[in-house]
């Protein structure tokens, strides 16, 4: 997992995997059939252990503003923790070269937003889809900037800032 998020699925080679996991070609490809293979349960665990806990965040008892800001910080701290695997792999990995290790990465960003969505039209339904895409859209940016070598208290700000647009946009 530590390979993929540093480098990315396309800068990462079965040669880099094999080598950092102490084992041959032939029990890498026995264990898990192709690289896409690994790199689909790499993002499992990523989303199951690594990912930013949406569930936690996106509480039904608290106003959908204050949540949505939080979970933007959440993701600036996740994103900037450590720097030589900045940002989301999940986002970073929709931007891959390998049409299936993009699909794969897509899958997991579409239920993050799906998630977002079902969560704000809970309550705001004519706001869900805008609000939607622009707390991804502000992940995503958040991740590039983490990537290109943005601290957290860079990302910080920036996320603040999109949390008092979302408080203004949506007055609870």
């Amino acid at each position: 997992m530590d390979l993929f998020h540093a480098r990315g699925y396309d800068a990462v080679s079965v040669t880099d995997v094999t080598e950092a996991l102490g084992i041959n070609p032939p029990s890498f490809y026995a264990a898990f059939g192709s690289k896409l293979g690994l790199y689909a349960r790499v993002l499992k665990r990523y989303a199951d252990a690594g990912a930013i806990p949406f569930a936690d965040i996106l509480r039904p008892n608290r106003p959908v503003a204050e949540c949505l800001a939080t979970l933007l910080e959440e993701a600036a701290r996740r994103y900037a923790a450590d720097p030589a695997a900045a940002g989301c792999m999940v986002v970073e990995s929709t931007r891959c070269g390998d049409a299936d290790a993009r699909g794969a990465a897509r899958a997991y960003n579409l239920a993050a937003e799906a998630a977002i969505r079902d969560y704000v039209a809970a309550r705001h339904p004519d706001e869900a889809e805008r609000l939607t895409d622009f707390v991804a859209t502000t992940m995503f940016g958040l991740s590039a900037k983490a990537r290109g070598g943005h601290g957290l208290d860079k990302l910080l700000a920036t996320a603040r800032l999109a949390g008092s647009a979302i408080a203004s946009a949506l007055p609870e």
